[in-house]
């Protein structure tokens, strides 16, 4: 079993009158399963409204199945006894920074989760210390988040979420309201974590060129998980992802207009540079003698 597992995984939203009495059920997760590695980097894909948000919810506790199993850590998150332990084992992200940060300063913030945990104060500071330098955020430890760029604000979050020292991090939609320098230094902060560090990663997000270096893609749709594979073999299939209501990186979409043209290139190309390699032997080949 891996470190995040579901199986028939189904969640309700159900709205409720004044006097209690249901009024409308609405399925946001349909019939899910999927089986995450320790030390993997996995990105979930979907339009708004797709379930994936719901989903990762799922993946700490905060929201429980209506039906079906989900483990974390090979615990039952519907076990009350263990609540505590898979909040600790799987961190949790979120879209805007500040809902998640509550301190003054930024030193402070960071050792506020550990500090909870009753962690002792010399192993706090430990850990301040080694979380802010991962996200380089060392120089800014005294600084008020309130001074802080959107980009600086998630990686602050981030280091807060890795100082109580969790084997996985969800981060849903971490980069939704920042600019493109901030959504680079969030993803590139993230990468660093899952590459130097083994931390299990688990993406959601609507960016397709942030997901271009996972592990692993799942692709719901309505609820549903609608396509899963490597990012090569997910941005292959353009009119798929299409008629999902999905973008593919720009590069991608370009060779992918070029292919369509009668250029030979490979069936995806994810970055520049694959894309200037091919056109470049393309082109060696048609002017050799």
């Amino acid at each position: 079993m891996g470190i995040i597992k579901a199986k028939n995984l189904i969640y309700n939203y159900i709205r409720r009158d004044e006097e209690e009495k249901v009024e409308e059920i609405s399925e946001a997760v349909k019939d899910v399963s999927l089986d995450i590695e320790e030390g993997e980097f996995v990105a979930v894909l979907g339009h708004n409204g797709s379930g994936k948000s719901t989903l990762a919810k799922h993946m700490n506790a905060l929201l429980l199945p209506s039906e079906g199993t989900i483990w974390i850590g090979g615990m039952d998150t519907k076990n009350d006894e263990s609540l505590l332990e898979v909040r600790r084992l799987a961190g949790m992200v979120f879209q805007n920074p500040d809902n998640q940060i509550i301190a003054s300063v930024v030193e402070e913030d960071v050792g506020f989760g550990p500090e909870n945990m009753g962690v002792p104060t010399d192993e706090i500071w430990r850990r301040v210390d080694e979380c802010l330098k991962a996200v380089g955020m060392t120089a800014y430890r005294q600084s008020s988040p309130d001074r802080l760029s959107g980009g600086q604000k998630q990686r602050v979050a981030i280091a807060g979420v890795m100082a109580m020292e969790p084997r996985c991090i969800v981060l849903d939609e971490p980069t939704a309201m920042l600019d493109p320098n901030g959504r680079r230094e969030v993803i590139r902060t993230v990468r660093e974590l899952n590459k130097k560090k083994g931390i299990t990663v688990i993406l959601i997000t609507h960016y397709m060129e942030e997901v271009i270096h996972a592990d692993r893609i799942y692709v719901m749709d309505e609820g549903e998980i609608a396509m899963e594979g490597t990012p090569e073999e997910i941005f292959s299939r353009v009119d798929e992802l299409k008629a999902l209501r999905l973008d593919v990186p720009q590069v991608t979409e370009l060779a992918y207009g070029l292919r369509n043209k009668g250029v030979p290139l490979s069936p995806c190309i994810l970055d520049i540079e694959g894309l200037v390699r091919e056109l470049i032997e393309i082109r060696r080949q048609r002017t050799a003698p």
